[in-house]
């Protein structure tokens, strides 16, 4: 069975610094696009960064200049540095990423999602 497992949400006060990291569990054969989401409460869940299986980085306006997004074929991860963190940025966040698996093909597969709180 494949998971995406993430860790490393918490509560940090406005200004702050934290670094999601999400790894890839199970069999497959690659990996493509990887991303990372997140959803406030009563609103819908958006992208917030992406990177491709080439090195392509795509990021919400909202965050540009402040995240950084990165990937490790090698761990199967892919990671989120957040810097000047502010109360707006509190939501929970998804890892997202397009796997490829013996069987199944290709699919889109999602983490169980870790809350990040800004917050003083």
């Amino acid at each position: 069975q494949v998971q995406l497992v993430e860790s490393g949400g918490g509560l940090v006060q406005p200004g702050g610094s934290l670094r999601l990291s999400c790894v890839v569990s199970g069999s497959i054969l690659s990996i493509g696009d990887m991303g990372w989401y997140r959803q406030a409460p009563g609103k819908e869940r958006d992208l917030v960064a992406s990177t491709t299986d080439n090195g392509d980085e795509k990021y919400d306006d909202s965050v540009k200049g402040r995240f950084t997004i990165s990937r490790d074929i090698a761990t199967k991860s892919v990671y989120l540095q957040m810097q000047s963190l502010k109360p707006e940025d509190t939501a929970v966040y998804y890892c997202n990423a397009r796997l490829r698996r013996r069987l199944a093909g290709w699919g889109t597969y999602w983490g169980q999602g870790t809350q990040v709180t800004v917050s003083s």
